[in-house]
């Protein structure tokens, strides 16, 4: 091949690949368009650890999405209150909330499945069954008949039994005690005595203060020091039977995520897992210097009775039995986590539990 030949094809095929690069353009903008969101949180911002999960994952969404994506959080009451947040996205207010599921549980008590219900699932298992037992799926059939598309984005791991104004020695101290506690806890509580009360985060202080509660239950060390609550209800008890994984979901108005392009759904999906993990590794450095600082101030930690736990236990099992034998969503939920949970527990109280309970009484005894 001559020189003179040989310039000519390599003019046509670099107009080619010019053509072919200009061609790209329009399908490269048309995958990653510029789409800006809102969404409401069910927190208030001084809760770094719930409420930043939902900027977490906002801030992972633009950066993958070259800032063509981006998602503005707004705290409980900036738009909506905290306990409203699922009904703004499945309305269409906004296009996004971040909340936890069980606060609806009075719609449907299937709600509460996706988030936690008493001495069920902890957050390992819940990851577990959210990614590899077809939870999503699951939890998302029904979801969509609301509306909506959700996600895990956040857990806290297995809180705290809240603050009393008062020792809780046994179920008579149980009797008429008006307690804070979000989600299926509440029916729980009320089974054994107790008169549960449904108040965002924010507003629960407040209450305690007065005296309008007796009781309240929050997360664990690291927020409930945040909300003073130790303040004016000295006990703090453990552990939070009916949040032993309690995971936060991001939720999506169901026809805003139709309409996403599919990468954009990749990487809503991607963020919100990511969120997850991050959340819970932030509990877990947070917590431990949080405690000390709340005995230090006063705070009398304080073990739930084995009569309390057992009457919990047999009354969420009642209520259980009752709810699946009427509502079928409820039950194909709770059947596939419960099958999961036996399975489970198999394992862990071979690997874990032995090898936590070692190391705990290395530490109790000095030797870490």
């Amino acid at each position: 091949m001559d020189r003179r030949s040989f310039l000519k094809k390599a003019a046509v095929g670099g107009v080619g690949a010019a053509g072919a690069a200009t061609l790209a353009a329009p399908a490269v903008a048309q995958s990653m368009p510029k789409i800006n969101w809102r969404m409401t949180s069910s927190f208030p911002k001084s809760l770094d650890t719930i409420y930043g999960a939902a900027e977490t994952m906002a801030k992972y969404v633009e950066a993958m999405t070259d800032g063509n994506f981006k998602i503005q959080v707004f705290a409980a009451g900036e738009i909506v209150g905290g306990l409203q947040a699922a009904d703004a996205a499945a309305a269409g207010t906004v296009e996004a909330c971040h909340t936890a599921s069980y606060y609806y549980w009075g719609k449907d008590p299937t709600w509460a499945l996706a988030t936690a219900v008493p001495f069920s699932l902890n957050y390992r298992q819940m990851n577990a069954w959210y990614y590899y037992g077809n939870g999503i799926d699951l939890t998302n059939e029904f979801f969509n008949a609301q509306g909506l598309q959700a996600y895990p984005c956040g857990n806290t791991g297995a809180q705290m039994g809240g603050w009393y104004r008062k020792e809780i020695n046994s179920l008579a101290d149980v009797k008429g005690l008006k307690m804070r506690i979000g989600g299926f806890g509440g029916k729980v509580m009320e089974a054994i005595g107790a008169v549960p009360q449904q108040i965002a985060g924010g507003d629960i202080y407040p209450a305690l203060e007065k005296g309008t509660l007796d009781a309240c239950e929050w997360v664990g060390p690291y927020d409930d020091e945040k909300l003073g609550f130790y303040k004016v209800a000295p006990y703090y008890y453990y552990p939070g039977f009916w949040e032993g994984g309690p995971t936060l979901s991001s939720m999506f108005n169901l026809d805003a995520w139709n309409k996403l392009p599919d990468g954009y759904k990749a990487v809503l999906k991607t963020a919100c897992e990511a969120a997850n993990g991050n959340m819970m590794a932030s509990y877990d450095w947070k917590n431990p210097p949080a405690l000390k600082r709340l005995v230090a101030k006063g705070t009398k930690l304080r073990p739930f009775s084995v009569e309390i736990l057992s009457a919990a236990y047999d009354a969420s099992q009642s209520i259980y039995s009752d709810i699946s034998a009427k509502n079928a969503s409820f039950k194909k939920i709770r059947d596939s986590q419960v099958a999961f949970m036996r399975d489970s527990f198999l394992w862990t109280q071979l690997s874990e539990y032995n090898y936590d309970t070692f190391m705990m009484q290395m530490d109790n005894a000095g030797k870490i």
